[in-house]
């Protein structure tokens, strides 16, 4: 039977490689963005795939949204995310409300829709995309750093609560990507240079490593793992030694 997806935030950037890969891999795709013209514009570009409009801060229209999709999701992945630079200090209220509004608040919003459409049908899975600024926080990142840890904890509580009536929950925090939101950072040769030569595995992860991971997840051989956090970063999370050495 064909597994049906909805990724949010899926119009652009890595939630556009993660529904490229799904459908890929047979899943009939839900292209779920607030800009409904680059929900369609990619769903038109994979089979089966359908292109969905709603801002994941808005209740109702999340409901609206799965409800034209014509089938209970199987898997969510949470992805629909937004930044503010700026130093916490200089941050304003609203940036800072509006960064966890999308991060945190949204995927509250769609994973709860997801779970409760999954239920009757005996299962789900839910994955969300966090960061290695969950436990690492970068200077300059306003409240994705907090938006991103809320989001860890949120899926584990999923995971916790729903886990006997067959629901999976995890997360994947991608590392240094060259995709997305940072894009822009890595059209700096010296950034890219600097960044990329800080990884154990000497490069900048892509949106295609991002995209194997959920697949990866969503396998069956994957099926005893729920409350997870895959961190997908080429081991720059544990290179403070490497990068900062005695001598």
């Amino acid at each position: 039977m064909t597994r049906q997806a909805i990724v949010t935030g899926g119009a652009a950037g890595i939630g556009a490689e993660i529904c490229a890969a799904l459908a890929a891999a047979g899943y009939r795709v839900g292209v779920l963005d607030r800009d409904g013209d680059a929900a369609r514009a990619t769903a038109a570009r994979l089979p089966g795939a359908v292109g969905l409009t709603a801002d994941v801060t808005d209740a109702a229209q999340v409901t609206a949204a799965f409800d034209s999709f014509g089938a209970t999701p199987d898997l969510l992945v949470a992805n629909a995310g937004i930044v503010r630079f700026g130093l916490l200090a200089d941050q304003t209220p609203e940036d800072f409300r509006k960064v966890i509004e999308v991060n945190l608040v949204g995927a509250f919003i769609t994973a709860r829709e997801a779970v409760r459409r999954m239920l009757p049908n005996g299962g789900g899975h839910l994955i969300g995309l966090t960061s290695i600024n969950a436990y690492g926080p970068g200077p300059g990142a306003g409240a994705y750093p907090a938006a991103k840890s809320g989001l860890l904890q949120l899926m584990r509580q999923f995971a916790v609560e729903y886990g006997g009536q067959g629901v999976r929950a995890n997360t994947i925090a991608p590392g240094f990507i060259d995709g997305g939101m940072s894009a822009p950072i890595y059209a700096d040769p010296k950034v890219r240079a600097i960044r990329s030569g800080g990884v154990p595995l000497g490069r900048l992860g892509t949106p295609a490593d991002v995209a194997a991971a959920v697949l990866f997840l969503d396998s069956p051989g994957a099926g005893y793992i729920t409350g997870q956090d895959l961190v997908v970063d080429g081991g720059v999370t544990h290179a403070v030694l490497r990068n900062l050495p005695r001598e």
